[in-house]
């Protein structure tokens, strides 16, 4: 006859553990696969240029911000910009997850 399952539920550091491995592994792939981005056109810019009209398009009320065109402003490494811009990305919707998840744990 086998043991009866366990109905407990994971520890707390298994757990801690686990969400830390993935934000390392998250900002890892964040970073590394910016490396292999398209330098093409996407699906909007290109049908512009193809119809003729891109040169009419202005540049964007945000463009003179940090992230402008997926690329941190000031750095002249291509890759690097991308990379830092990966990673800011990530850390801020990490950082935006965890605080409204505390905000809902605390109302209930």
């Amino acid at each position: 006859m086998s043991a009866p399952a366990s109905s407990t539920p994971p520890r707390a550091d298994t757990l801690g553990h686990f969400w830390w491995i993935a934000a390392v592994v998250t900002l890892l792939v964040a970073a590394g696969l910016s490396f292999f981005a398209s330098v093409s056109p996407d699906g909007l810019e290109w049908t512009a240029e193809h119809l003729g009209f891109a040169d009419a398009a202005g540049d964007s009320a945000v463009a003179h911000l940090p992230f402008a065109d997926y690329a941190f402003a000031g750095v002249s490494h291509p890759f690097a910009a991308n990379a830092i811009a990966g990673v800011v990305g990530v850390l801020v919707v990490l950082g935006v997850t965890f605080g409204l998840t505390r905000l809902l744990a605390r109302r209930r």
